[in-house]
């Protein structure tokens, strides 16, 4: 139901119908592995690209991830139940960990998605869903898997103002062929095993006004520093999706906001932060696609960027990027992704800059 997987459809269509098409009688195994390089001229200390996640490496061949997808469909027409899980292994697992380490495989391994589904049919034969488990954020169009992302390198808006995962339950339906909804309780952003005594929520409203538009509003809302059941974070995030010929556009933006508390950088005010992104992906042939991304967060008083990925200490921040992929497609079952990024901080973040240039090269194999 995600707007997110149809971003796959211009990348890795075996990779995404192996997922969502399979025949519900029938366990089926998918995955993929990608290798890449990057380079910055502005790293810090010729190891760290500032800012960056899965690309953090600076001058290095990286040994990205191996995962591997076992999936057991439900039927929505019946009362049915299926299973998803996926295990993840390579340096993009290290950064994607959930707390409390229940679902922890080694310093390179992890387990992103583990969910069990329960179906109950309806009348419009699209069925009521109850998923229980590791589940896959209703946030964003970019997801954890960059094999199904428009661009190689993850956004701003992926890395500094979405959850990953959360564990707990979602119920999930399609009223009609216009609308879905969404409603989950979890544990917290991103922790396996809670760490205060409430819960979070997170529900989504799917809108298709036809078959070339798609609009999602996802809202957020709980507690999310340890040992703290008043400090709450909240929000709501909007992406909205529309098909134009060769081509497919997105447009997300994000709103937040966190109560005052001791693990914000000034822990006497509430933090703030909003940001907007856009994608633009065209079919230049039968086997090219090009991707183009714009982003900008405005992390008004620090709480998002403080002290990450390579940025100094701040209350408050602001960073933009814009970043090129072509997706080339000329072997079978593999995805060649050069890209260049520039990213613009008011810090003075890359060496000693306030913006750097980066270019990069991941390889891919989907089964």
């Amino acid at each position: 139901m995600r707007l997110v997987m149809l971003a796959g459809l211009l990348l890795v269509p075996e990779f995404l119908a192996a997922q969502g098409n399979a025949s519900t009688d029938a366990l089926k195994l998918t995955g993929f592995a990608e290798v890449s390089y990057a380079y910055s001229g502005h790293s810090s200390g010729d190891t760290l690209i500032v800012g960056r996640l899965y690309d953090r490496l600076q001058n290095r061949f990286t040994l990205n991830a191996f995962g591997v997808v076992l999936d057991k469909p439900y039927d929505p027409a019946k009362r049915s139940a299926g299973f998803h899980v996926e295990a993840l292994f390579g340096q993009n697992a290290t950064v994607i960990k959930a707390g409390g380490g229940a679902l922890d495989l080694g310093t390179q391994g992890d387990i992103p998605h583990l969910y069990v589904t329960l179906n109950l049919p309806t009348a419009n034969g699209s069925g009521v869903q109850f998923k229980a488990g590791r589940i896959p954020t209703l946030m964003g169009l970019e997801v954890i898997e960059t094999v199904a992302n428009p661009n190689w390198s993850e956004g701003n808006q992926f890395v500094y103002v979405e959850n990953f995962t959360g564990v707990g339950v979602s119920v999930e339906t399609k009223l009609n062929q216009h609308l879905d909804v969404q409603l989950r309780v979890i544990n917290g952003w991103d922790q396996v095993s809670d760490n205060n005594n409430r819960k979070s929520l997170m529900g989504r409203v799917g809108i298709s006004p036809d078959t070339l538009t798609s609009i999602g509003v996802v809202g957020f809302w709980g507690p999310e520093q340890p040992g703290d059941n008043t400090a709450n974070r909240y929000g709501v995030e909007t992406l909205v999706w529309r098909k134009l010929g060769r081509a497919q556009a997105w447009v997300q933006g994000d709103y937040g906001r966190e109560r005052a508390n001791p693990a914000l950088p000034d822990p006497s005010q509430d933090a703030r932060w909003w940001a907007l992104g856009g994608w633009v992906t065209y079919h230049v042939g039968t086997s090219v696609g090009l991707a183009l991304r714009g982003d900008y967060l405005n992390d008004e008083n620090g709480a998002r960027t403080s002290g990450s990925l390579g940025f100094p200490a701040n209350t408050g921040h602001k960073i933009g990027s814009g970043t090129a992929t072509l997706n080339i497609r000329a072997w079978p079952n593999a995805v060649v992704r050069p890209e260049i990024r520039y990213d613009r901080s008011t810090l003075a973040a890359f060496n000693g800059k306030k913006d750097q240039v980066s270019i990069a090269l991941g390889v891919a194999y989907i089964f």
